[in-house]
């Protein structure tokens, strides 16, 4: 393939080929991520459904997302690939995922301190429009914080997503 490809297309072509391959296993995609570490270049997928994901579904989606993969070669250097579940205390990262998770108790970290100093807040998350995140700490606390500002949203209350 000539020319570098961006880490950005490089998930949104993994994900067109995941989320077929997710459905027809039963799965929901929750993430891809294409990141470097260290020296070495990972590509997670992040699969899900109701009462959470065993090591056999990884395996599925790995064995069938692998050929996909080979084919399409959307990915100049080498990677590994590493399937998983998005597991206790998951990342919130896709509009749904704030959709399906309004009022549930999130921790939001900042990627440098807000007004009052603090890097990291936690409270009930009752929204995420036009990339801003609105949040209830406390009994009369409303924050607002864009989503630009933000180094992760993860989710507190985790038996919310037994469903």
């Amino acid at each position: 393939m000539s020319g570098k490809r961006r880490s950005g297309g490089t998930v949104q072509i993994v994900t067109a080929l995941a989320e077929p391959v997710a459905r027809q296993l039963g799965l929901s995609l929750w993430d891809v991520r294409f990141v470097k570490e260290g020296a070495g270049w990972f590509l997670r997928i992040l699969i899900d459904k109701p009462g959470g994901v065993g090591i056999d579904d990884c395996e599925k989606m790995s064995r069938a997302l692998n050929p996909l993969l080979d084919q399409a070669d959307p990915i100049e250097q080498s990677y590994c690939l590493e399937v998983g579940s998005p597991g206790i205390g998951r990342e919130l990262t896709r509009p749904e995922h704030f959709q399906r998770f309004a009022g549930a108790r999130v921790r939001v970290k900042l990627i440098r301190p807000g007004q009052d100093g603090r890097r990291e807040l936690t409270g009930t998350l009752l929204s995420c429009e036009d990339s801003v995140i609105r949040l209830r700490a406390g009994e009369e606390e409303l924050i607002a914080i864009p989503k630009k500002d933000t180094s992760s949203v993860r989710l507190l209350d985790d038996e919310l997503v037994e469903e």
